[in-house]
């Protein structure tokens, strides 16, 4: 088919030529990119993606179309209800698909959810660019550009939050789940674990509701703009919830706990990144959507590293003494290993479990 030629600019001045796949609109946001072999589907509903353009480094995309969503909560498609990115850059878009859960092609979503694309980009020059200079926010432009916008500079969790307390399943163990931006995946995991789950808008007063654990979800954006969260989860932190954190939440958990974060030069996305547990020295291949990190230099008293980066030694999970609170930079719930890090759910509902009872 013939496509019209559109292009990607940053704000550097660099220009990417490629041809629209899509929504014919132009867009702007924080241009990004994911180093996974496939997962199209999930990275491209990720809340974490909030405001951001997302570039696609296998060089073909779309040849297994996008899957109908599921109305089973434990058994996830998608990880929201639409698509969460700005706008999509793949070097080679498959014209056909061909999957047995496919239910349409990977364009007429895109064009259902008004979501632009390019194709026809050199995303290995693109992603070479940015990991030597790192993120730089840029526009998608079809027709009139489309002002630069920085989701490091807004709340973008207010825009994935739940709108209102909500509860999922049924159990013997009440999980609250701090909702930034939270994974659909994350609520399988517990409810697959046989939890109760209350899911909870990210600036919620804990002090109402009745929970035996915490879980702070991933989500978008700079830690630092959720102080509604920080704030409760200082509250949980006094009452002694056992409490777990997953990517934003992490960091989120961190700041509450004194501790300091910083951006990244172009973050860590993708299903491929090696991580170590520093306690057993396993290693965990994990699936990971960030762009800050925790210094583990400014962490008070009780608080240890739990896991480190293989590629870049950053901080990847921090222990409390207390054995009550703790936290992973990755997402265990994801499976690129395959599910390297399910365990971790387990642990966490054991320590519930185990604190609830007392």
């Amino acid at each position: 088919m013939t496509r019209r030629e559109a292009y990607l600019t940053l704000e550097d001045g660099s220009i990417f030529e490629g041809f629209l796949l899509g929504y014919p609109v132009s867009a702007a946001g924080e241009v990004v990119f994911n180093t996974g072999m496939v997962g199209y589907p999930e990275s491209l509903t990720d809340p974490s993606y909030r405001g951001q353009i997302l570039i696609l480094t296998y060089p073909l995309i779309g040849n297994y179309g996008v899957p109908a969503p599921s109305d089973d909560a434990s058994q996830p498609v998608f990880e929201s209800g639409r698509i969460q990115v700005r706008g999509l850059v793949v070097a080679n878009y498959s014209e056909h698909f061909a999957h047995w859960q496919a239910a349409s092609s990977l364009e007429k979503w895109l064009i259902d959810q008004q979501i632009p694309g390019l194709t026809g980009v050199d995303t290995r020059r693109l992603t070479r660019m940015l990991r030597a200079r790192g993120t730089r926010c840029g526009q998608i432009v079809v027709d009139v550009a489309a002002a630069f916008f920085d989701p490091n500079q807004h709340d973008m969790v207010a825009e994935v939050t739940a709108a209102e307390p909500q509860v999922v399943g049924r159990g013997s163990l009440r999980i609250a789940v701090l909702d930034c931006g939270c994974k659909a995946s994350i609520i399988a995991s517990l409810l697959r674990r046989g939890a109760e789950v209350l899911r909870l808008p990210y600036n919620a007063d804990l002090s109402r509701f009745d929970f035996s654990g915490l879980l702070i979800s991933n989500g978008p954006g700079n830690p630092e703009w959720c102080r509604p969260a920080i704030d409760a989860i200082r509250w949980s932190l006094a009452q002694q919830i056992p409490t777990m954190g997953i990517c934003l939440g992490h960091q989120l958990l961190a700041l509450a706990s004194g501790a300091r974060t910083y951006k990244l030069p172009y973050g860590h996305r993708g299903q491929n990144q090696p991580v170590k547990d520093l306690r057993s020295q396993r290693c965990l291949i994990t699936s990971q959507n960030h762009g800050y990190a925790v210094d583990p230099d400014t962490l008070p008293p009780d608080w240890t590293p739990w896991f480190v980066n293989l590629n870049d030694g950053t901080n990847e999970g921090l222990l409390h003494a207390s054995g009550r609170f703790l936290s992973v930079q990755f997402h265990p719930e994801a499976a690129p290993g395959p599910n390297d890090a399910g365990y971790l759910f387990d642990d966490f509902i054991t320590m519930v479990a185990t604190h609830h009872a007392r």
